[in-house]
């Protein structure tokens, strides 16, 4: 017999049916007077992330809400991430609050928001946001452009629906937002850049999913976070290494010394890394990447990072 129960599935089941973490993360966009407004998400996770000519995010929505059709008139959003604060939290929660009009929730916003980096007309940033994604929807995916016919239709949206960019469903919207810049406040940033430690990351709170008819239920940032190191015998050996290496290319080839420092790739990503190293080698005029060679590439991907 099952230790377990089965509990029904029904409408938002993240919420309603499960215990699930999430971020919580506060949305801002252009409303129709071509001021800022903010709305309260949690559905929104990386979705391109590697292999493809951007990187991108997936927003989920009512397609209803003041974010989505912002986000269908103008393609423009931002999504700022805040530190744990009750009173912060506080705020975010009101916002999240649907029916409301972009001026009486902002009435409600005692955040101070400030211009971000990307070009063009873009909605204002959350100032003390420790981190920002500055995004555009690719309307381009499914034609999801021709959704921008519907703008308006805030009562239930009739088929047909896209699969997975655009009006998903009568009350639904999906959005593939192109990451143009990630902004970070100097602390963070210099953690990422210069090696980061137990107590450089950001006070990020967790919202558990599950809210009733009554509460909103999250959790605050109670300790630093821990590390724990790669299991032993994880890393590529090196002859793994030097095999996969010395065949990327006829021309460039690795010494052991070298390869011996790229021991710690992941084997999935080591075919991908090694043909950026030869395509490095190529644009020097290397035939041999020994360890200054290794060391000159691994600066220049440090400084592209900066």
């Amino acid at each position: 017999m099952s230790s377990f129960k089965d509990l029904r599935i029904v409408d938002n089941f993240y919420q309603t049916s499960a215990f699930f973490p999430m971020p919580t993360i506060l949305i801002s966009t252009l409303d129709e007077k071509g001021n800022t407004t903010l709305g309260a998400y949690s559905l929104c996770f990386p979705y391109y992330i590697a292999g493809k000519e951007y990187y991108a995010m997936i927003l989920e929505c009512r397609n209803s809400s003041n974010t989505a059709q912002n986000i269908l008139r103008t393609g423009k959003c931002a999504l700022n991430f805040l530190e744990d604060n009750r009173k912060d939290f506080s705020t975010i929660v009101k916002l999240g609050f649907p029916g409301e009009t972009p001026e009486e929730k902002m009435k409600k916003s005692n955040f101070e928001l400030e211009q971000g980096l990307a070009e063009g007309s873009r909605p204002l940033v959350i100032k003390k946001a420790y981190q920002v994604f500055e995004c555009s929807w690719d309307d381009s995916l499914e034609e999801a452009y021709k959704d921008k016919e519907k703008i308006g239709q805030l009562e239930g949206v009739e088929g047909p629906y896209r699969s997975f960019n655009g009006i998903t469903s009568k009350f639904g919207c999906h959005f593939i937002l192109k990451i143009d810049k990630i902004l970070m406040k100097e602390k963070f940033y210099n953690a990422i850049i210069n090696g980061v430690k137990a107590n450089s990351f950001p006070k990020v709170p967790v919202d558990y999913g599950y809210r009733d008819s009554t509460y909103f239920w999250y959790t605050k940032f109670s300790s630093r976070p821990i590390k724990e190191p790669i299991p032993a015998g994880k890393e590529t050996s090196v002859e793994s290494v030097m095999y996969a290496a010395n065949r990327i290319d006829d021309k460039v080839k690795f010494t052991k010394e070298a390869c011996q420092m790229i021991t710690k790739i992941p084997r999935v990503f080591l075919k991908a890394a090694l043909t950026q190293m030869v395509n490095y080698a190529k644009d020097k005029g290397w035939t041999l990447i020994d360890v200054n060679e290794m060391k000159e590439i691994r600066d220049k991907r440090n400084k592209e990072k900066h």
